[in-house]
């Protein structure tokens, strides 16, 4: 049988989560995460992990993959998502791709070449005792392709393409060349009015606060894990550790959380544009689930007889 993936995409709070744990239930599959937040053990709430309900109703993968002071990088990500697949196919299941993280998504479905460089712990320290600008202004004489393509805010991407080029000798950009997967891909993309997904986004962080996020914060600390590591860096955690600094109140911190999560929305839609043509975009709510479960049934049925025969079950 033909090795087939489905990819479901799109902005965070647009609701992939629940549509891929429907269409996993609906067509015996298993669910593959694609969320570079996700994979940190005892980081619940702020990362918005499937439900308990949503992970009865299929296996998840790539979740609660590392502690919050393990290193994690988009070619071990691969790794695992690759590892998971073959799994997955082995056992006659059909596989979902579930997340918002762009560059994991893109990675695997147009197969990128990513160097495995494991964190260089001292010349970490060594760039991070250096200004930013001054990282920037390397990273452009050395990877002018990747400082175009980095946000100069975020100082551990320019460190981590800095590093690439100072083990290897060679730029980021020359690891991005793409060999083709050896497997058929439908990406499914979410999409609702922007005001819409920022009242869902807004309402998701107000239960986070009301579910426990301070708590989960206080709760890692105390585990010994600081905010200075890369996992707390991320949305919420960020703006909680400050909160618990007395370095803002607990109003401007919710508020910071919700504008950080319509950035990143923003920031999604660059990786999954509108007009790409890869893309079958459907519109998020009620009736996600039946459209999204037609377009998958038509895939299945092109591909060939056996993949109609499965699916059967879904129909």
């Amino acid at each position: 049988m033909t090795r087939r993936l489905v990819a479901i995409v799109g902005p965070t709070a647009a609701g992939k989560t629940a549509l891929a744990a429907e269409l996993a239930h609906r067509l015996p599959g298993e669910i593959v995460g694609a969320d570079s937040r996700q994979v940190y053990r005892h980081m619940d709430i702020g990362t918005a992990k499937p439900t308990d309900g949503e992970r009865a109703a299929a296996p998840h993968h790539l979740i609660d993959v590392v502690y919050p002071d393990e290193p994690f990088s988009l070619g071990r990500w691969l790794d695992l998502a690759l590892e998971a697949l073959d799994g997955i196919w082995s056992r006659g299941k059909q596989p979902f791709l579930v997340g918002g993280t762009g560059q994991y998504v893109w990675a695997l479905l147009e197969g990128w070449q990513v160097p495995r460089v494991p964190p260089q712990r001292e010349l970490r320290r060594e760039l991070e005792a250096q200004p930013v600008s001054a990282l920037i202004e390397e990273l452009r004489r050395a990877d002018p392709e990747s400082a175009a393509q980095i946000d100069p805010r975020n100082a551990r991407r320019v460190i981590r393409a800095l590093e690439v080029y100072r083990v290897t000798g060679k730029p980021l950009s020359y690891w991005r060349t793409k060999a083709p997967p050896s497997f058929q891909t439908l990406v499914i993309g979410l999409r609702m009015p922007r005001e819409e997904l920022h009242r869902r986004t807004d309402s998701r962080v107000d239960r986070m606060m009301d579910g426990g996020l301070i708590s989960e914060v206080q709760r890692l600390l105390a585990m010994g894990y600081g905010r200075e590591l890369p996992s707390m860096s991320g949305i919420g955690y960020r703006e909680i550790c400050q909160y618990l600094a007395a370095e803002m109140d607990l109003i401007e911190a919710t508020t910071r959380i919700k504008m950080g999560t319509h950035r990143l929305a923003r920031h999604q839609s660059s990786w999954f544009k509108p007009d790409d043509p890869r893309i079958r975009w459907i519109e998020a709510g009620e009736s996600a689930a039946e459209a999204a479960t037609r377009l998958v049934v038509e895939w299945l049925g092109a591909v060939g007889p056996a993949e109609r025969r499965a699916a059967k079950v879904i129909r």
